[in-house]
């Protein structure tokens, strides 16, 4: 009877995540609490902790990357990116996913990706580099970026699952192991995905619609990049930049953190969300952003749906996680320590399905904590899976990508595999997951 149980409510698990995924967005959410319900009045197991912390330091994050927004600086930031790749056209295909990379990583959000996708086509196009290849792996980098931002929502999900007792593993062991991984893995890629699909030159659709004069042939050069940047802007990033150095300094350096409770520093989690009120309010003071708009801002609206997310389905897991841990230390834990990519294949599929990488995190990394699953080794698998939400194309910036190469050589394909992105997705997962790996039991 036990194991009927076990199987029922691992189907109510599965089935709530199915159902939210296909209506998406804070359906997600929705339907993880529903799953509690189902859990708790249905089955009689114990209600499971929601992810409170989590979910504050999701909240202060998106407050002030909402303030920067609203001042500008999303635009300041978008213009820098967009001159440095603008720069050196003719390593596009590296240089573009890089740029793309660590900006995410600075906002802590790929939305950035969006005003860049045009000047990536461009600069591609007009080089006579087949605008699939930069743009392709630009999207998949700012997936793992996600994984290395001490401002990222997916980020605040694994600090306050490692950063406890009896693991230990704060903010700074995991972005040391995660950025050189996924840089690794976004160089070893570019030298892959600058192979794929035909020249413009050898393309006869790409000729053919040259020939036709409805696309213009590659002109060489780059074409001027406008500048949306102002003072205010520049100012309200420098602040968000200014106050995601300083989460990594305090991260780095535990001595110079204030004391907690019990005369021990004071923990990452409590540092990040205060540190985030204080840049909010450093630019609401010196940018003066429109209050009103904040709730507007696309950063906020993005924010607060995988906040909802992350609240549902990490409560669901959790609930299900604690009722049978000592089933599933036993019998997953033989599992990953026998094959440990096992853990990591279990968050790339979420990643898939739910398109959130905190939805995966809460989901699968309690449970490798939970298998044994050394948290070094563990860290640097987590971070190259999260290109799995990119495997389907789905994602808005994968559309958004494919609309802006007029050339027609990004492809969002019509049998799931056969998209522009599918090959960047699986070699960037493979190579960071790889990259990761190594760091993890070295660094970890």
């Amino acid at each position: 009877m036990d194991a009927v149980k076990i199987v029922l409510e691992l189907i109510v698990v599965l089935g709530a995540i199915v159902m939210g995924t296909r209506s998406s967005g804070v359906a997600l959410g929705l339907w993880g609490g529903a799953g509690v319900a189902v859990l708790v009045f249905v089955f009689g197991e114990p209600v499971g902790s929601p992810p409170v912390d989590a979910l504050l330091i999701v909240l202060s994050v998106v407050l002030a990357s909402s303030m920067m927004q609203a001042a500008g600086g999303i635009d300041w930031m978008v213009s820098i990116a967009a001159n440095l790749i603008a720069k050196r056209p003719k390593q596009i295909t590296l240089i573009a996913p890089l740029v793309s990379f660590l900006f995410s990583v600075g906002a802590g959000t790929s939305n950035i990706l969006y005003p860049l996708l045009p000047v990536i086509y461009d600069a591609s196009y007009r080089n006579g580099i087949r605008p699939s290849r930069p743009l392709s792996l630009s999207v998949v980098a700012t997936g793992v970026a996600l994984a290395c931002s001490p401002v990222s929502a997916a980020m605040a999900a694994m600090v306050t699952l490692t950063d406890v007792e009896p693991y230990n593993f704060e903010l700074i062991d995991i972005i040391k192991i995660t950025l050189p991984a996924a840089i690794i893995g976004i160089v070893a890629s570019s030298f892959v995905v600058n192979r794929l699909g035909k020249s413009i030159a050898e393309d006869p659709e790409i000729q053919a619609r040259i020939a036709s004069g409805a696309l213009a042939a590659p002109a060489g050069g780059m074409s001027k990049v406008e500048l949306k940047a102002s003072t205010q802007g520049r100012n309200a990033a420098l602040i968000f930049l200014a106050g995601v150095l300083a989460i990594v300094v305090f991260g780095l350096f535990k001595g110079i953190r204030p004391d907690a409770a019990d005369g021990s520093p004071l923990g990452m989690t409590p540092i990040i969300e205060m540190l985030m009120f204080v840049v909010g309010t450093l630019i609401l003071v010196v940018c003066k952003p429109k209050v009103a708009d904040i709730p507007t801002m696309s950063v906020f609206k993005a924010g607060m749906v995988s906040a909802i997310a992350l609240f549902g389905l990490a409560w669901l897991t959790d609930t299900f996680i604690s009722a049978h841990l000592e089933l599933i230390t036993d019998t997953v834990g033989d599992w990953v320590s026998a094959a440990p990519w096992i853990f990591a294949l279990g968050v790339f599929l979420v990643c898939v399905l739910t398109t959130s990488q905190s939805t995966a995190t809460r989901t699968i990394v309690p449970i490798g904590l939970a298998a044994g699953l050394a948290p070094g080794l563990l860290t640097g698998m987590w971070a190259g899976a999260f290109a799995g939400i990119y495997l389907l194309p789905t994602n808005g910036s994968q559309i958004a990508a494919a609309n802006f190469d007029e050339s027609g050589s990004t492809k969002l394909g019509s049998k799931l595999v056969d998209h522009s992105f599918f090959v960047p997705t699986l070699v960037l997962a493979v190579t960071t997951i790889a990259a990761g790996s190594v760091l993890g039991v070295i660094l970890g």
